[in-house]
């Protein structure tokens, strides 16, 4: 199945809405059913107008003629945004969290909404992050946590509670690993901040994921510069994804500390990247092999060379250990690595480490992957040829 982008402008793709979710502001959360007591508060808001989507499936969102926005994630979370001057209607059901506009002071966890929160210029609503300069994967905001303008407020599994709450958080943006900690979580709310688990992660679609820069943007106020970012990226997505195929094969994996390969699973977002970049995925989806997690499957070393020995690229999937910086180094990961013909060949690469919070770069990228698989020798930003 094609990968690439649909021929349609750019407009086009902000104004398609065809969701897995329905709008939600009468009928309870995105994935949770009706609740009757959903409509008693809300309904002093007027009529909903749900948000046209192109691609995600684990947020809506609803507008209502005042400026309030309803947004619903595919948890079952409810967030009512509330604009500046407004005030929220009173009997909202319980499960409605009101956050106010404009935020200042964001406690923001979640590392794959920097760069969106970047691209619509809201970085100065940040206030504490669970990273550090040195972990950023962006320049900006590596230079305000340097220069104090964001505080680094520990790891999201181990916060600084006394920092956010002196810095008076209304919001935390968390990823899904919060739900590895709930008690974090209810310490959060807790001390009165209200935590959005960001589901971007989920999202089947490549551009899925991408179009969760309308979310932040209806958050921070900037609705127009979400949709603006949005449509330039897909369009360039789009123009990323129309060289066709190379013919050639792709293994992308790391090897675990048990020396097994860890790959992601066909139709994955990253793997629609690769075949947008004109490459064939060795998927191992169909092998029975053990599951790591939604996106990933761990395969023994000897069943992954039965399949993927004779791909005709490597790429080494730098995202999640320390990576490996030469084909020596690759090998010495599991001896089985030397007879893989892309090795033997020399058509190894690896990524940045920070590849996957790089989504507003995609088009950038798949250009990257289209010159690893394709051999063209042009220069890339974000994998490199290792020798």
């Amino acid at each position: 199945m094609s990968t690439s982008v649909p021929r349609r402008s750019a407009l086009g793709l902000g104004l398609l809405a065809p969701l897995a979710l329905v709008g939600c502001s009468t009928s309870g959360g995105a994935a949770s059913g009706e609740k009757d007591a959903g409509s008693q508060g809300l309904s002093a808001l007027g009529e909903a107008t749900p948000v046209p989507l192109a691609h995600a499936t684990q947020f809506t969102l609803d507008a209502y003629e005042g400026g309030c926005r309803l947004a619903c994630l595919a948890s079952g979370d409810r967030f009512l945004i509330v604009p500046e001057g407004a005030d929220a209607p009173e009997g909202l059901p319980a499960d409605v969290a009101v956050v106010r506009q404009p935020l200042e002071s964001v406690y923001l966890v979640s590392t794959g909404m920097i760069c969106l929160v970047d691209a619509i210029g809201a970085l100065d609503a940040v206030g504490v992050s669970s990273v550090r300069a040195e972990d950023s994967p962006v320049k900006g905001f590596a230079e305000r946590l340097e220069s104090g303008e964001i505080a680094y407020g520990g790891i999201y599994r181990a916060p600084d509670y006394e920092l956010i709450a002196a810095a008076g958080c209304p919001l935390a943006i968390e990823n899904t690993n919060i739900d590895h900690v709930p008690e974090v979580r209810a310490k959060l709310e807790e001390l009165g901040v209200t935590v959005l688990m960001e589901q971007s992660s989920r999202e089947e679609d490549m551009l899925g994921r991408l179009e969760w820069v309308r979310l932040m943007g209806t958050l921070f106020g900037r609705e127009d510069e979400a949709t603006a970012v949005f449509d330039e990226i897909a369009a360039g997505v789009e123009a990323a994804s129309q060289g066709g195929s190379t013919g050639r094969t792709v293994a992308f994996f790391y090897i675990n500390e048990d020396g097994a390969a860890v790959t992601r699973r066909a139709g994955d977002y990253f793997c629609q990247m690769i075949e947008a970049a004109g490459g064939a995925y060795v998927s191992f989806d169909a092998t029975g092999a053990a599951d790591s997690s939604p996106t990933t499957i761990t395969v023994e070393m000897e069943r992954f060379y039965e399949a993927a020995h004779d791909a005709d690229v490597i790429i080494y999937n730098g995202t999640i250990d320390d990576g490996v910086t030469s084909l020596a180094e690759l090998v010495r990961r599991n001896a089985l690595l030397a007879d893989f013909r892309a090795v033997r060949e020399g058509s190894v690469w690896t990524c940045d480490s920070n590849l996957y919070q790089q989504i507003t770069s995609m088009a950038e990228i798949i250009f990257d992957l289209r010159a690893a698989i394709s051999g063209s020798g042009e220069p890339t930003s974000y994998v490199w040829k290792l020798a």
